[in-house]
Protein backbone atom coordinates (compact mmCIF):
# COMPACT_ATOMS: atom_id res chain seq x y z
CA UNK A 1 0.00 0.00 0.00
CA UNK A 2 1.99 3.03 -1.34
CA UNK A 3 0.98 6.60 -2.39
CA UNK A 4 4.29 8.24 -4.43
CA UNK A 5 4.71 10.93 -6.62
CA UNK A 6 6.22 10.93 -9.94
CA UNK A 7 7.31 13.56 -12.62
CA UNK A 8 6.80 12.55 -15.75
CA UNK A 9 10.68 11.19 -16.71
CA UNK A 10 10.77 8.89 -13.50
CA UNK A 11 7.85 7.04 -15.54
CA UNK A 12 9.01 3.76 -16.08
CA UNK A 13 7.13 2.96 -19.78
CA UNK A 14 4.93 0.20 -17.86
CA UNK A 15 3.85 2.77 -14.63
CA UNK A 16 2.53 5.13 -17.50
CA UNK A 17 0.81 2.79 -19.16
CA UNK A 18 -0.89 1.48 -16.21
CA UNK A 19 -1.75 5.11 -15.35
CA UNK A 20 -2.93 6.12 -19.20
CA UNK A 21 -4.84 2.74 -19.21
CA UNK A 22 -6.93 3.54 -16.10
CA UNK A 23 -7.65 6.57 -17.35
CA UNK A 24 -8.66 5.78 -20.56
CA UNK A 25 -10.80 2.63 -19.19
CA UNK A 26 -12.65 5.20 -16.86
CA UNK A 27 -12.97 8.78 -18.63
CA UNK A 28 -13.41 7.05 -22.09
CA UNK A 29 -14.93 3.91 -21.76
CA UNK A 30 -16.77 3.82 -18.59
CA UNK A 31 -18.32 7.32 -19.30
CA UNK A 32 -18.74 7.12 -22.66
CA UNK A 33 -16.70 10.21 -23.37
CA UNK A 34 -14.15 10.19 -26.90
CA UNK A 35 -12.16 13.17 -26.08
CA UNK A 36 -8.48 13.89 -26.38
CA UNK A 37 -6.66 12.07 -23.14
CA UNK A 38 -3.04 12.61 -24.42
CA UNK A 39 -3.35 16.77 -24.25
CA UNK A 40 0.84 16.99 -23.51
CA UNK A 41 0.68 18.28 -20.05
CA UNK A 42 1.44 14.50 -18.47
CA UNK A 43 5.28 15.47 -19.42
CA UNK A 44 5.00 19.13 -17.32
CA UNK A 45 2.64 17.03 -14.69
CA UNK A 46 3.22 15.28 -11.40
CA UNK A 47 1.53 11.89 -11.02
CA UNK A 48 0.08 10.91 -7.79
CA UNK A 49 -1.06 7.26 -7.23
CA UNK A 50 -1.79 4.86 -4.81
CA UNK A 51 -0.71 1.21 -5.28
CA UNK A 52 -1.88 -1.65 -3.78
CA UNK A 53 -0.90 -4.90 -4.70
CA UNK A 54 0.91 -3.64 -7.75
CA UNK A 55 -2.25 -2.42 -9.01
CA UNK A 56 -2.77 1.49 -9.44
CA UNK A 57 -6.34 2.45 -7.56
CA UNK A 58 -6.08 5.77 -7.31
CA UNK A 59 -4.58 8.60 -9.43
CA UNK A 60 -4.67 12.22 -9.66
CA UNK A 61 -2.16 14.88 -12.32
CA UNK A 62 -0.99 17.56 -10.59
CA UNK A 63 -0.46 20.62 -13.22
CA UNK A 64 2.30 23.82 -12.43
CA UNK A 65 0.79 26.68 -13.05
CA UNK A 66 1.64 28.34 -15.91
CA UNK A 67 0.39 25.35 -17.71
CA UNK A 68 -2.62 24.68 -18.56
CA UNK A 69 -4.53 27.28 -15.89
CA UNK A 70 -2.45 30.61 -14.30
CA UNK A 71 -2.67 28.65 -11.07
CA UNK A 72 -1.48 24.85 -10.75
CA UNK A 73 -4.55 22.54 -10.63
CA UNK A 74 -5.77 19.21 -9.98
CA UNK A 75 -7.01 17.19 -12.90
CA UNK A 76 -7.62 13.62 -13.93
CA UNK A 77 -9.01 12.48 -10.79
CA UNK A 78 -10.05 9.00 -11.17
CA UNK A 79 -10.37 5.81 -8.56
CA UNK A 80 -10.12 2.54 -9.93
CA UNK A 81 -13.85 1.09 -9.98
CA UNK A 82 -12.81 -2.34 -8.02
CA UNK A 83 -11.32 0.12 -5.53
CA UNK A 84 -14.41 3.07 -4.79
CA UNK A 85 -16.32 2.88 -1.88
CA UNK A 86 -12.83 2.86 0.65
CA UNK A 87 -12.42 7.02 0.87
CA UNK A 88 -9.19 6.61 -1.93
CA UNK A 89 -11.03 9.67 -3.30
CA UNK A 90 -10.90 11.63 -0.41
CA UNK A 91 -7.14 10.73 0.35
CA UNK A 92 -6.33 11.44 -3.35
CA UNK A 93 -7.12 14.96 -2.90
CA UNK A 94 -6.21 15.65 0.63
CA UNK A 95 -2.63 14.45 -0.78
CA UNK A 96 -2.76 16.05 -4.21
CA UNK A 97 -3.76 19.42 -2.06
CA UNK A 98 -1.11 19.20 0.22
CA UNK A 99 1.55 18.35 -2.30
CA UNK A 100 0.69 21.67 -3.84
CA UNK A 101 0.25 23.98 -0.90
CA UNK A 102 3.79 22.55 0.48
CA UNK A 103 5.87 21.36 -2.75
CA UNK A 104 4.89 24.71 -4.85
CA UNK A 105 4.23 26.88 -2.12
CA UNK A 106 0.76 27.74 -3.63
CA UNK A 107 -1.91 29.85 -2.07
CA UNK A 108 -4.65 28.95 -4.74
CA UNK A 109 -5.50 25.57 -6.91
CA UNK A 110 -7.75 25.57 -9.67
CA UNK A 111 -9.68 22.34 -11.01
CA UNK A 112 -12.19 21.83 -13.65
CA UNK A 113 -14.61 19.33 -11.86
CA UNK A 114 -17.40 17.32 -13.08
CA UNK A 115 -20.79 18.90 -11.47
CA UNK A 116 -22.05 15.71 -9.97
CA UNK A 117 -18.78 15.94 -7.84
CA UNK A 118 -18.87 19.57 -6.66
CA UNK A 119 -20.37 18.66 -3.13
CA UNK A 120 -17.27 16.66 -3.15
CA UNK A 121 -15.21 19.40 -4.05
CA UNK A 122 -16.22 21.64 -1.74
CA UNK A 123 -16.02 19.22 1.23
CA UNK A 124 -12.17 20.24 0.62
CA UNK A 125 -12.78 24.32 0.29
CA UNK A 126 -13.09 24.62 -3.31
CA UNK A 127 -15.37 26.90 -4.45
CA UNK A 128 -17.21 27.44 -8.16
CA UNK A 129 -15.54 30.02 -10.17
CA UNK A 130 -17.99 29.61 -13.09
CA UNK A 131 -21.24 28.55 -14.30
CA UNK A 132 -21.60 25.09 -15.15
CA UNK A 133 -20.75 24.18 -18.80
CA UNK A 134 -20.52 21.11 -21.18
CA UNK A 135 -17.08 19.61 -21.84
CA UNK A 136 -17.48 16.64 -24.17
CA UNK A 137 -20.76 15.97 -23.25
CA UNK A 138 -20.45 15.74 -19.73
CA UNK A 139 -21.48 18.91 -17.18
CA UNK A 140 -18.43 20.59 -15.75
CA UNK A 141 -17.45 23.65 -13.48
CA UNK A 142 -14.20 25.45 -12.83
CA UNK A 143 -13.54 25.12 -8.85
CA UNK A 144 -11.04 27.30 -6.82
CA UNK A 145 -9.61 26.93 -3.65
CA UNK A 146 -8.06 29.57 -2.09
CA UNK A 147 -5.38 28.61 1.16
CA UNK A 148 -6.39 31.30 3.80
CA UNK A 149 -9.85 30.26 3.44
CA UNK A 150 -9.53 26.84 3.74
Amino acid sequence: MDWNTYHFDELTARKLYEFLKLRVDVFIVEQDCPYPELDNLDQESIHMAYTENGRTLAYARLVPGGVKYGLPSIGRVIVHPDARSRGLAKQLLEKSIDYILKEWKADEIQLQGQVYLKGFYESFGFVPISEEYDEDGIPHVDMKLTKNKM
